[in-house]
């Protein structure tokens, strides 16, 4: 039925992603809205909840059973022809994009009600040819159409009755008083001057006031009240109309008006002029009708008509962004997979050359060390999004931090040949009370953007810097960082902190990453109640800036010094490996028998348990525990061990060690009993440190 010429077709990227953003939008619209296809079967995708009650429907089941999920079954059968007569003729006779129809529908409980149809052609790249249409039931309107047309025709009647009358004052006052609307008059002398006006009581209550006392008859009296923005319009098209000798011009206009009472109101006047032969006029009449509620009716219908485009557009940018940021992710990911199953394959061919195997090991840590920043960026994005990010606030030194940042990146900045400086004499009070894993994490990420984009032979400048608080235990720490880079377009700096955004695929750049790290960025100082901007230039490198409100602390640096690498344990530890894969247990198993462990492993938390329960009279020294396992899971196994009756049993060390590894899974493990929280992969210096730190504090006891 809708159908359009190729040539005038506008391209949009429509997906299933864009309707739940499409029901947000119009969820508080007064009407429906739904898409279909633009071809002979004319098949809905898309409806939203609104539509459904319009026809009397609960749910998207009830309303595809009345109406067959066709366009053609949204209407009354009766009224389908002459709804494509309607469509045809404003498509393919006025060649409009857009299109206008009246008709029928019949709810699921067979009542019959009028529909007003606003339908839009577009092509979209998955979908083809659609038209999105918006409705609203107008049955209340068709009514008072009909109502309003039987009322003219009476008027009618009774002013051909009047036609002897003088002047035409006589006849408007008798349609007034049929529409009850607001009446006004003005008389003239035979040299065209205005002798007289007269405003009906009927109109000084609309506008609320009382007698002609409060609103004389004088043309000021009206026109003061005049909106300033609508006053010379107003008053160009009344006199146009009186000046008009040939008695053309009708006076017809809308303009606000301020009331006594309500404020500003809209109003639509109109009016015409009886003259003598000569042209001058004899009366002009007119009638005044408030229409505030019909323009804020238009005003909220365009407002959410342009909410409606702008959600879409933005539903095609998200759409466009995801699916460049999916493109890139394949890529990103099979790049180190590749390096990974590559170099594995090259060093099972060449076992008896040590040194060549040593150097694929070497790369294929590297490239899974990349291949877990991608997947951890990916897994940060979504905790932030979903509001799971806790600020964890503990003394720290800003000093200290930014030193061991320096030693972190001290390795790159050598391979890539780049001058760094560092510049801290503006800390007066270096000791704070602040998030020292989070900040660590911003300040990296900005850094490393530093190390990726600044060629060799750049500089790489961190200034930190102290500024007053807004109380006397607080003070303003900015943190600004430099680069001598390729900078970035000023159209990518607009979208810099957006999901998904890149200004080069690592395709073009040779450079990897998901497109997540600023959005990331930006989203953890405003968690921290921060502050982030940047400048850049292409070609001349780039400027963030950070700033944040911390408390002072007094407190001693703790945890400043890097730990170094755990000592294997001399003693050895009877422990139970509590994992349900065979890969995952064969290192662990193999990682802590070389460091003379003895091992002993169950495949799920029943097995733990029962293990467990028979291991006296020589019980394990400590349990390391998987979290999702088959049959018993690690949280229930802990909480069936901590049960036990013998407390030799039940108060044996455990230890999660899991892919569960964010903040609220270690909280959520020691909640259940556990003593301490490992995640996957393993990393062997942190699983050495943990294990002789619990297992010291037990020896202590």
């Amino acid at each position: 039925m809708r159908k359009h010429e190729p040539k005038k077709r506008r391209s949009l990227s429509l997906s299933e992603q864009t309707f739940p953003i499409i029901e947000q939008i119009t969820a508080g619209m007064p009407g429906g809205f739904f898409i279909y296809h633009a071809d002979e079967e004319e098949r809905l995708i898309y409806a939203n909840r609104a539509l459904f009650q319009i026809y009397g429907c609960k749910d998207l089941e009830e309303f595809q059973a009345l109406t067959g999920y066709t366009f053609p079954g949204l209407v009354h059968p009766e009224d389908v022809e002459a709804t494509q007569q309607s469509i045809r003729h404003q498509i393919y006779v006025l060649g409009s994009d857009l299109d206008h129809v009246e008709y029928r529908i019949l709810q699921k409980d067979g009542t019959v009600r009028w529909i007003e149809d606003y339908g839009h052609f577009v092509h979209t790249d998955l979908y083809g040819d659609l038209f999105y249409v918006f409705v609203e039931d107008a049955t209340e309107k068709h009514r008072k159409a009909i109502r309003d047309a039987e009322t003219a025709r009476l008027a009618q009647e009774r002013l051909e009755a009047l036609e002897a009358l003088e002047h035409e004052t006589t006849a408007l006052k008798l349609v007034h008083e049929i529409l009850s609307s607001g009446m006004w008059t003005m008389e003239f002398d035979a040299r065209g001057q205005m002798v007289s006006v007269f405003w009906s009581q009927d109109f000084r209550t609309m506008i609320g006031y009382t007698d002609e006392k409060d609103f004389p008859n004088v043309l000021s009296a009206w026109s003061d009240l005049l909106h300033p923005e609508d006053h010379d319009r107003v008053l160009r098209e009344y006199y146009a109309a009186i000046e008009d000798y040939t008695g053309k011009k009708v006076y017809n206009v809308e303009y606000r008006l301020l009331t006594k009472d309500r404020g500003y109101r809209w109003f639509q006047a109109t009016g015409k002029l009886s003259r003598r032969e000569d042209g001058t006029p004899i009366t002009y009449v007119g009638m005044f009708v408030d229409i505030t509620e019909r323009k804020e009716t238009d005003e909220k219908l365009r407002e959410q008509r342009a909410l409606l485009e702008e959600a879409l557009v933005k539903a095609q940018r998200a759409s466009q962004a995801k699916t460049m940021f999916l493109n890139n992710m394949s890529h990103d990911i099979r790049t180190p997979m590749n390096a990974i199953i590559g170099f594995t394959n090259l060093a099972t061919t060449h076992l008896d050359d040590r040194e060549l195997v040593r150097d694929y090991l070497s790369k294929i840590t590297a490239s899974s060390s990349h291949l877990l920043r991608l997947i951890n960026d990916v897994l940060d994005m979504s905790r932030i999004e979903s509001g799971r990010v806790v600020i964890d606030e503990s003394p720290c030194s800003i000093s200290q931090i930014l030193y061991d940042l320096q030693s972190i990146l001290r390795a790159d900045l050598e391979t890539r040949e780049l001058h760094f400086q560092m510049d801290t004499r503006a800390l007066l009070h270096p000791h704070v009370i602040c998030d020292r894993l989070r900040l660590n994490q911003v300040l990296l990420n900005i850094l490393s953007n530093a190390l990726k984009f600044t060629p060799a032979g750049g500089h790489i400048t961190v200034t930190a810097a102290e500024m007053p608080g807004d109380t006397p235990d607080t003070a303003i720490y900015q943190f600004r960082i430099q680069d001598t880079g390729i900078g970035m377009a000023p159209e990518f700096l607009e979208h810099i902190f957006e999901p998904f955004e890149r200004e080069r695929t690592s395709t073009v750049s040779g450079i990897q990453g998901t497109g997540l790290g600023m959005s990331i960025t930006k989203n953890l100082v405003e968690l921290m109640k921060g502050q982030i901007t940047v400048e850049s230039r292409q070609g001349q490198g780039s400027v963030f800036t950070c700033a944040f409100p911390f408390r002072l602390s007094a407190a001693p640096d703790v945890g400043e010094t890097p730990a170094a690498s755990a000592p294997r344990p001399s003693a050895h530890w009877h422990i139970l490996l509590v994992e349900d894969n065979e890969l995952n247990q064969e290192i662990a198993v193999t990682i802590l028998e070389e460091a003379g462990c003895l091992m002993d492993v169950a495949s799920d938390g029943a097995q733990a348990v029962e293990k467990v329960s028979h291991s006296l009279p020589d019980p394990y020294d400590l349990i390391l525990m998987d979290i999702q396992m088959p049959v018993m899971d690690g949280i229930e196994a802990t909480k069936a061990i901590r049960a036990l009756s013998d407390p030799r049993l039940a108060n044996i060390p455990i230890v999660a060690m899991t892919a569960n590894a964010f903040e609220e899974d270690r909280q959520r493990v020691l909640s259940a009993g556990m003593n301490g929280h490992l995640g996957k992969p393993i990393n062997v210096d942190k699983l050495f440190s943990t294990l002789q730190s619990i297992l010291d504090g037990e020896a202590a006891k």
